[in-house]
């Protein structure tokens, strides 16, 4: 007789069998194993995907920052019902995720932001995420202004 085992145990709180997985994945994943998909739809029912870092996680959510203003932004203020997808190919797993996106406080996203590194604070004021850039001298044109204005 074949005996059939439970590859997890459908009874363990899924957000502390994410957190067992998940510092696995940071022991075995060579590079960035907090990075997730993320993907929306847009007002007009289009999907996209993107690849995002997860900040943190917790009983009440999967924590990731964006520029509002982005396309991803964007699709979650006309659509907040979003899907994450993690993939850790050494532990031979992915998570799916699906919910309902919403803001975290002003104070939380600024003690992020003012938390980076100058150059990363500076690459997000130039780089206008989403919006069509010409042409790289365009991108290294507002580095510098940047730059300049908060040396």
């Amino acid at each position: 007789m074949t005996e059939k085992k439970n590859l997890i145990n459908s009874n363990e709180d899924p957000i502390i069998l994410f957190g067992k997985w998940f510092e696995e994945a940071k022991k075995k994943e060579v590079n960035d194993s907090n990075a997730m998909n993320l993907s929306t739809v847009s007002e007009n029912s289009k999907p996209s995907s993107r690849i995002v870092l997860l900040k943190y996680f917790d009983k009440k959510g999967f924590v990731f920052y964006t520029n509002i203003k982005s396309q991803k932004g964007n699709s979650i203020i006309s659509n907040p019902n979003v899907a994450l997808n993690f993939y850790w190919k050494s532990l031979f797993r992915q998570i799916r995720i699906e919910g309902i996106a919403a803001q975290v406080s002003n104070k939380e996203t600024n003690t992020y932001f003012n938390s980076r590194p100058e150059g990363s604070k500076i690459g997000a004021w130039a780089s206008q995420q989403s919006s069509e850039l010409r042409n790289r001298d365009e991108l290294e044109d507002k580095v510098e202004e940047y730059t300049l204005k908060y040396k």
